[in-house]
């Protein structure tokens, strides 16, 4: 019988990946400097690839997040109130959330995950493990502005936004995600957020570059999903996966690169790349303390708490939403 705390689940017209997949391959490989968004890696296989990556001892984000979160999860507890509506934005597996569910009395629980097959199989283990909490998968990209039901408003909403994945973005982006959050979330709102913060080049790397190979099989398995769903030719033994520290710009870089001069087509498209040219294919900025909260601030969130790892690795934030003044913003009288 089925368990009637899960709700049916919702596939938002934003959803639709397609087009949005090829408007963004499209556009990105016809430009000078190659680029595809990171968001599109995370078809079926892409998010189970991404879910060895969290367990590879090389990454530290997972580890660390899921420390500070068990560690110290009354006090976030005391933060986040009781009775409320949890959202999760880009939810993936959910491994971590099952913390806070344990602790935290949660009215219900959205997850919303660009990949929606990957997304009802990790609620409905979930579900399993916390049958009295009404939960509900959602199939949107979290990127864009969303509608969430009339719950969150009413009971008041807690966003959670796990692993880092602010990072992925640039400044501005960021700032503006923020300020979606809160718009879909509502005034008297709460945002729980995982950070990765700056540290050495020598554990940085190895975190993106695993001797495994199991980042270099997510980062190629793009041009799979390309082949697949846009009707693609792309030899994609012709690139290899490559990992760069940027430190002007304080961030991670991934990129696929051509081994040689290289051929193809995309949806009647043709293409073609010289040798050593690359697709970049995700950012992963690293923040200092300061510069995290200046951020959320920017983005319309007040820093209520803050908890990093023994290391100084990563940190969990909590922030409240607050009403940014467009004349106070820019300095008007």
């Amino acid at each position: 019988m089925r368990n009637p705390s899960f709700s049916a689940p919702i596939v938002a017209p934003v959803a639709n990946s397609y087009p949005g997949l090829l408007r963004d391959v499209l556009s990105g490989m016809g430009s000078l400097h190659k680029a595809i968004p990171p968001r599109w890696f995370y078809d079926q296989k892409g998010s189970k690839l991404f879910e060895d990556i969290t367990r590879l001892p090389q990454y530290y984000p997972t580890r660390c997040e899921r420390t500070i979160l068990s560690t110290y999860i009354r006090e976030i507890a005391l933060l986040l109130g009781h009775n409320r509506v949890l959202v999760e934005f880009g939810a993936g597996s959910a491994t971590k959330t099952s913390v806070l569910l344990g602790h935290v009395l949660f009215s219900e629980y959205i997850a919303i995950d660009i990949s929606g097959e990957f997304l009802r199989e990790s609620i409905a283990s979930l579900q399993a493990q916390f049958p009295h909490i009404p939960m509900r998968p959602v199939e949107a990209d979290f990127l864009r502005p969303m509608e969430l039901p009339h719950t969150v408003l009413q009971r008041g909403g807690v966003g959670f936004f796990p692993g880092s994945t602010l990072g992925n973005l640039s400044e501005a982006a960021a700032v503006n995600l923020l300020r979606t959050f809160g718009d879909a979330l509502g005034p008297d709102s709460t945002l729980l957020l995982g950070i990765d913060l700056l540290k050495d080049e020598a554990i940085l790397l190895p975190a993106y570059d695993d001797p495994q190979g199991v980042t270099a099989r997510f980062n190629l398995n793009l041009l799979h999903r390309i082949n697949r769903e846009l009707v693609g030719d792309i030899p994609v033994s012709a690139f290899k996966h490559e990992v760069r520290w940027n430190e002007g710009l304080s961030r991670i870089e991934m990129h696929l690169r051509a081994r040689y001069d290289v051929q193809f087509r995309v949806a009647d498209c043709s293409f073609s790349m010289r040798e050593g040219e690359t697709i970049h294919t995700e950012n992963s900025y690293k923040y200092t303390v300061r510069d995290v909260r200046l951020l959320l601030r920017a983005g319309g969130w007040n820093t209520t708490g803050f908890w990093t790892d023994p290391d100084g690795y990563f940190a969990v934030l909590s922030a409240q939403r607050v009403q940014i003044d467009s004349a106070q913003e820019y300095g008007a009288d």
